[in-house]
């Protein structure tokens, strides 16, 4: 892939954090096949880096995003979605599968895959403002990105049929309401909020973060038996690791534990 495709999204650090930046503002971040491709090329990087503690995702200028490129899919419908989606796919596995919680920063205009992804993140935080619309109903397509597992995990199967059938325009607080978001900031205070939680979560175990995840996503298709026996053996895991000693040392010793991620 050339660094020309690459910079159509943006990845970059700070310590433990990785910030994916989708970077086409000129377009509203509308996610074409090189959009695609690098978002999961950096993926695939933060899979296989154990530094990673925490991944932001945000997107550059007006908005997090539109969604997919019609303007990719008018050409050549069936041969462009496959390529978009499967890609996309791969890289929804590989963060949901990370140790490191997910974090995506909302603003602007949230919508059809993009608005997908963001439900596949382990957390949301929106700017007031925000619009957010599934919007595949409005040009004749059914879900991807995750769409049709994350929202109704989310928001209910009521609330996720009304956003995916009527494909109708809502604001912020409708998202904080139904629960699409976990917090709604001011504009000003987005990236601040976004970054103090970011850091928060860096400085976590990561391991246990990434244990609970999977435990939670689970969960709805697997028996009360079988997911007993799951928090057993991820418990018995954790007691193995260096952050749960640490942090039964801190408990003792009466100070605040520092975790390494391991």
């Amino acid at each position: 892939m050339s660094n020309a495709s690459l910079d159509s999204v943006v990845l970059t650090r700070e310590g433990g954090m990785a910030t994916l930046i989708m970077n086409r503002p000129e377009a509203m971040n509308a996610i074409n096949v090189a959009v695609a491709e690098a978002f999961l090329a950096h993926c695939q990087t933060l899979a296989n880096d154990d530094s990673v503690r925490v991944v932001v995702i945000r997107g550059a200028g007006k908005a997090f995003g539109v969604g997919g490129d019609l303007a990719t899919l008018q050409t050549d419908s069936v041969n462009s979605a496959n390529a978009l989606i499967s890609r996309l796919h791969e890289a929804v596995l590989i963060l949901a599968k990370l140790n490191a919680p997910v974090i995506a920063s909302l603003h602007g205009v949230v919508a059809g895959g993009s608005l997908s992804l963001a439900s596949a993140c382990d957390l949301a935080i929106s700017a007031e403002g925000t619009r957010f619309n599934l919007a595949y109903a409005n040009v004749a397509a059914s879900c991807d990105v995750s769409g049709s597992w994350s929202l109704p995990r989310l928001v209910g199967l009521r609330n996720a049929m009304q956003i995916a059938l009527l494909a109708d325009t809502f604001d912020a607080q409708e998202a904080l309401r139904l629960g699409l978001v976990n917090r709604v900031v001011p504009a000003e205070q987005l990236d601040a909020e976004v970054h103090a939680l970011a850091q928060r979560l860096a400085q976590g175990p990561t391991l246990a973060y990434g244990r609970l995840k999977r435990l939670m996503r689970q969960s709805f298709e697997t028996s009360l038996v079988d997911q007993l026996d799951a928090e057993r053996t991820n418990f018995m895991a954790s007691a193995q690791t260096q952050d749960f000693k640490e942090a039964l040392g801190a408990f003792f010793d009466k100070r605040k534990p520092v975790f390494q991620g391991r």
